[in-house]
């Protein structure tokens, strides 16, 4: 059966948002957008204050990442990249001590890409520099939809090769393994969905977050080498209310997860986890079942969890 095709159009930034400040920054600072923005670069952004002072100027938005509290500042510019507001987020970045440092542009000089590149290389593993592009794209007529994309974003190998003992160089075995194993499951994941946004970067841990599209909670994946357990968790940061709520259902999501959960309230970060004993964590015949067991409770928690998430904030 022939279907007619519509045809996607660019639109131009300014015609949506003709202001930067008082129209970009204030759109991109509401949560379901930085959660668009968390998406693509794999990075959970919990909004702090827009307009922050640094000195006699003022970062666009002031933030931090959600699992770890770690300052996020992002600098957006409706136009092409400049040396103007790249000297911008290096001061925005030491005024606040940042470690995540967010450009976002209409559209990048081969210059500017290649100096991010540069600071990405030069610098150590905790500090990441992304240049992030944002497009509008319509179709017939229809509301502008946003389109974020990575130009340039940290060499996640590079910088946890740098960030070996005692300056190194090396990696040991389990962080390269570690590395190596999150690294692959994401090709896996990419290879399996096309459609799934598993979207961080892998480093060089035990741990694998994977955003819920919520700025409240997100999916954590784990590996113990020691034990050779796999777990997948909703890793909850200081909302006690949300895990109370869920706490009450207890009954009803164990039912819709298929298994018996561990509830787990600490005093910051609260967890509703599962675990699954394997042969062997890293051994390359196994890799492809546990990548499989990751990737599948993943989904199902996001669905699950995702929709008593909703329910919370009704």
């Amino acid at each position: 059966m022939k279907k007619n095709l519509s045809k996607l159009q660019k639109v131009d930034l300014r015609d949506v948002w003709g202001h930067e400040a008082i129209d970009f920054t204030t759109w991109l600072a509401q949560q379901e957008n930085l959660d668009l923005l968390s998406e693509e670069i794999g990075v959970d952004i919990k909004l702090t204050k827009v307009e922050a002072s640094v000195g006699s100027f003022k970062v666009d938005i002031l933030a931090e990442e959600e699992s770890s509290g770690r300052k996020i500042i992002i600098e957006n510019q409706l136009e092409d990249t400049n040396h103007d507001h790249l000297g911008k987020i290096i001061t925005y970045a030491s005024g606040y001590d940042a470690e995540i440092i967010i450009w976002v542009v209409r559209d990048t000089r081969d210059e500017h890409q290649r100096a991010i590149e540069w600071l990405n290389e030069h610098t150590d593993e905790k500090t990441l520099f992304f240049l992030i592009k944002v497009e509008l794209w319509q179709i017939e007529g229809s509301n502008p939809a946003p389109k974020f994309e990575i130009m340039v974003s940290p060499n996640e190998w590079a910088k946890a090769f740098k960030a070996s003992p005692a300056g190194s160089g090396e990696l040991t075995d389990t962080k390269l393994q570690q590395l190596d194993f999150w690294t692959k499951f994401k090709d896996y994941v990419k290879n399996r969905d096309s459609r799934a946004n598993f979207g961080r970067s892998p480093r060089a841990q035990h741990w694998f977050n994977v955003s819920m599209g919520s700025s409240d909670a997100h999916v954590a994946l784990t590996v113990d080498t020691r034990k050779n357990l796999l777990g997948c968790e909703i890793y909850i940061n200081r909302n006690k209310d949300l895990f109370h709520f869920l706490q009450e259902r207890q009954a009803e999501i164990e039912k819709e997860i298929g298994e018996p959960m561990e509830f787990v309230d600490a005093p910051i970060a609260s967890r509703i986890k599962i675990k699954k004993e394997v042969p062997d964590i890293f051994k390359p015949n196994e890799t492809q079942n546990n990548f499989s067991w990751l990737y599948e409770k993943t989904v199902l928690f996001q669905k699950v969890f995702g929709r008593h998430f909703r329910e919370f904030k009704k």
